[in-house]
């Protein structure tokens, strides 16, 4: 037995009596329109923790804490304690019901290439074993964040959230990589973005040469602001100034990690001097032309 303490605590579901197929159909009618949020959510941004699943679903974490309880025993998640964080709180993975709803699942956080799974506790130990774990879940708190600010404003809305992988392979042609990609509504404005959830571990050096396959995009798709959200105002002061007399096809903001992402957290390279909210960000969605903006988002209100 490994006795490193870092390690997450991974008990798979139902460990003692595993559901049959049968049992697990049966449990198809106890999804709730809830549940049915959460696990898409899972199956392509593969892991979030409880406090993140209540703030963006639930009125409180005892109400979420029940019904996770619930989807545990019917094995529509998986659950692990995750002792890094210092909390031992649970983080969620999907479970054999729930990758038998989305069978289509992203298989493997660190490959995208990656063979299936051949089961869902398979996939859950990949995404244990990341080592890029504590990043998913700081990339999911912001989208997790505005999801969250969307229960208390009805005239704002998360229109899409894409994982790194979804938004590499839809932008495969520019080479970008972007952490997470999402279409934002608030304000009476719609704005793309494409975030950089930045660490303070790479030289401002690397940081740029991200920002060149941006150029590409540029060219022939949208032009989404590149939110770096970096750890604390050292980090940010020294990307901008790193940035301050370069050009570059997008808009780039930064913002910090603590900061709300809907509110005014977002400094634009070239205008430093003022934070900005993320729905007043310029932002382009692109050229109307299928072949080379296949992805074009289309609001669903000028219909």
């Amino acid at each position: 037995m490994n006795s490193d303490s870092s390690i997450p605590v991974f008990r798979p579901s139902s460990p003692q009596t595993p559901s049959n197929k049968s049992q697990r159909l049966s449990h198809l009618r106890r999804l709730t329109l809830l549940d049915r949020e959460l696990l898409p959510w899972l199956a392509e941004h593969y892991v979030l923790s409880t406090a993140q699943i209540t703030r963006a679903l639930f009125p409180s974490e005892r109400s979420a804490r029940l019904r996770l309880d619930t989807l545990h025993r019917i094995d529509a998640v998986h659950r692990f304690v995750d002792v890094t964080t210092g909390d031992s709180q649970h983080l969620y993975t999907l479970g054999p019901l729930g990758m038998l709803v989305h069978p289509t699942t992203y298989t493997d956080p660190d490959r995208p290439d990656a063979r299936p799974p051949r089961s869902s506790i398979e996939r859950t130990e990949r995404i244990i074993g990341s080592p890029r774990l504590r990043h998913l879940l700081g990339v999911n708190q912001l989208f997790v964040d505005l999801i969250a600010y969307t229960r208390t404003d009805s005239r704002a809305h998360l229109r899409r959230w894409w994982s790194e992988q979804h938004a590499t392979a839809a932008y495969h042609l520019a080479g970008i990589r972007p952490d997470g990609h999402g279409i934002w509504t608030a304000g009476g404005r719609t704005v793309g973005f494409f975030l950089e959830h930045d660490n303070g571990t790479e030289p401002p050096a690397s940081v740029l040469r991200k920002l060149r396959a941006y150029e590409r995009l540029a060219e022939y798709g949208p032009r989404y602001p590149v939110l770096l959200r970096v750890p604390h105002r050292r980090r940010e002061a020294s990307l901008l100034d790193a940035l301050a007399d370069v050009p570059t096809a997008m808009p780039v903001a930064t913002g910090l990690h603590d900061e709300h992402p809907a509110g005014p957290a977002w400094t634009l390279t070239t205008d430093p001097g003022l934070r900005r909210w993320l729905h007043d960000l310029p932002s382009d969605h692109g050229p109307h032309t299928t072949a080379t903006n296949p992805d074009r988002y289309i609001d669903p209100d000028d219909h």
